[in-house]
């Protein structure tokens, strides 16, 4: 009984554990491209999301207590265009520190703190990566926290 489980975990540490760690990995670098994509306003990020995904912007009131604004990939997506023009002509970029990656059931989360240029503070951000049948990365799900109230009107 011993033996098998020995072999067991062999098989998953050299067979599935890299598979694993690679995924993972991947989705890192999938989130840095996606970061300086976002940085430079290139107009390819569309294509890293899901047509389903799942977009919620996590208003931060000042009180400290949080509404969650969802939205669907389509909307998202038309707001995030008209947005670029304005973030390019303002140099706004954003910063990330603490970035991990995590196994989920629908794929990989990557979770982070994002900074805004310009700001002291740093907000609480992740993305949950699903990799396609072909091997491309999109973005499924996606939460980032903002202290930009005009979200709220966009609150259910």
């Amino acid at each position: 009984m011993k033996k098998l489980l020995y072999i067991l975990l062999a098989l998953f540490l050299f067979g599935f554990g890299p598979a694993m760690a690679n995924d993972k990995q991947d989705a890192i670098n999938f989130f840095n491209f996606y970061v300086k994509s976002a940085n430079t306003y290139d107009t390819v990020i569309g294509s890293f999301y899901s047509p389903s995904a799942k977009i919620i912007r996590q208003v931060v009131k000042p009180d400290g207590t949080t509404v969650d604004v969802d939205t669907d990939t389509a909307t998202y997506l038309k707001q995030l265009k008209l947005g670029q023009a304005t973030a390019k002509l303002r140099k706004y970029t954003n910063s990330y520190k603490n970035i991990t990656a995590e196994k989920v059931p629908t794929g990989i989360k990557v979770s982070s703190l994002r900074q805004p240029k310009g700001e002291s503070y740093w907000l609480k951000a992740y993305m949950i990566l699903t990799k396609q049948p072909n091997g491309k990365w999109l973005i499924t799900e996606e939460m980032m926290q903002t202290k930009e109230q005009i979200f709220l009107r966009y609150a259910k």
